[in-house]
């Protein structure tokens, strides 16, 4: 008789109840995870973290939704750029995200986000553009024209009011530290275009402007101030001359010509230059004349401190302070100079009615060239 075959079951392998336990924890952990991350994106979009905190945050004309999520990011006032474009996709507002310079809360939710950034589409605004070299006097007019405030409350408060969260207001000298200076504000008003609300405070519209100028003073800018040992004011001073004798491709040239003449050891140790100076011609641009004299009711107005402070013919060095309000490029070509050969060593230029420049390194130089643009305005 034959034995009865006896069946066999092998036992489950030891490995495979590991392998398995192992992919039930991962998938566990994974399931945590995206709740996690769920939770937190929420938190994130619903406002769940607010600090309370207020920061001014600046977009650019012309910025898309990633740039103006960068800005966010880096002042803080949300943690995910790429979860906050996603969320203004979604909500189908982008195209209502304005340019400008808003009060945003760290940590507010994305739809008061949104909101604030849409601001300007939803209220009665107006959009003012100010050129390069525009003066104090001149955008408060401006802003006057258009009903948003008086020039005289526009400047009273660009001149006295208190900026002091914006880095640069700590270099801009007190009255006491600038004897003779015509106005605090000049030169830190930076020119761009703006929207201001038609309900604004005037505190916020000067605000505007200096929160502009305190984002394109850089660190980098900081740090070459440092190196060179030169100030701020020092710099935007020089930087609203090169404006308004240059304004254009001249502009490392003739800041060239200046910094000579103010170098340590100059021969010309005067700026000379008829954008401040004593000339009382409606011919000149001249920043006492034009605007220093009728704010006063006339020249024989003007107090003597004022003029000694800023006639660059009889002062050596730089005025008490900028003679309008400068931009970008003037301001970086005034900082670091890239002149050309003709402009390297030079002390003196003068222009055609052409807009040719003219460079000289002595004085007889410069008279020739000054003969030279005589000729060629006659023939015009």
């Amino acid at each position: 008789m034959k034995d009865a075959k006896t069946s066999k079951h092998s036992a489950p392998h030891p490995k495979k109840h590991t392998l398995r336990r192992v992919i039930l924890a991962l998938l566990l952990v994974l399931v945590l995870a995206a709740g996690a991350v769920a939770l937190l994106f929420r938190r994130e979009i619903t406002g769940g973290g607010a600090s309370g905190q207020t920061v001014t945050v600046t977009v650019d004309q012309g910025s898309g939704v990633a740039a103006i999520a960068r800005n966010l990011k880096q002042a803080g006032v949300i943690r995910f750029p790429r979860l906050f474009r996603w969320y203004v996709g979604r909500q189908g507002a982008a195209s209502k995200l304005q340019y400008g310079t808003f009060e945003l809360e760290q940590g507010a939710s994305y739809d008061e986000l949104i909101q604030a950034l849409s601001v300007y589409a939803a209220a009665e605004s107006t959009r003012l553009t100010f050129p390069e070299g525009t003066t104090a006097i001149a955008i408060a007019q401006q802003m006057e024209k258009t009903g948003l405030c008086t020039a005289e409350e526009f400047l009273t408060e660009a001149n006295e009011g208190d900026f002091s969260e914006y880095r640069f207001w700590q270099y801009v000298p007190s009255d006491e530290e600038a004897p003779g200076r015509f106005m605090k504000c000049e030169g830190y008003l930076f020119p761009d275009t703006y929207e201001f609300l038609n309900d604004g405070t005037v505190h916020d519209y000067v605000a505007t402007f200096y929160a502009r100028f305190d984002q394109m003073i850089t660190d980098e800018i900081y740090a070459s101030l440092e190196e060179q040992g030169m100030t701020l004011h020092q710099l935007i001073t020089l930087a609203s001359f090169v404006q308004e004798e240059a304004g254009n491709d001249q502009d490392s040239n003739v800041a060239q010509v200046f910094r000579n003449r103010l170098a340590e050891g100059s021969p010309y140790p005067r700026l000379e230059s008829n954008v401040s100076s004593y000339i009382q011609s409606d011919e000149d641009n001249n920043y006492l004349w034009n605007w220093v004299a009728p704010w006063y009711g006339g020249w024989d107005a003007i107090p003597q401190e004022i003029i000694d402070a800023y006639d660059t013919y009889s002062r050596s060095g730089l005025p008490a302070g900028p003679v309008s309000n400068p931009g970008l490029e003037a301001i970086r070509a005034a900082l670091n100079p890239q002149p050309d050969e003709e402009a390297k060593d030079a002390y003196f230029f003068v222009t055609d009615l052409t807009g040719h420049y003219y460079y000289a390194k002595t004085l007889a130089e410069h008279q020739a060239n000054v003969k030279t643009a005589r000729q060629v305005n006659a023939g015009l």
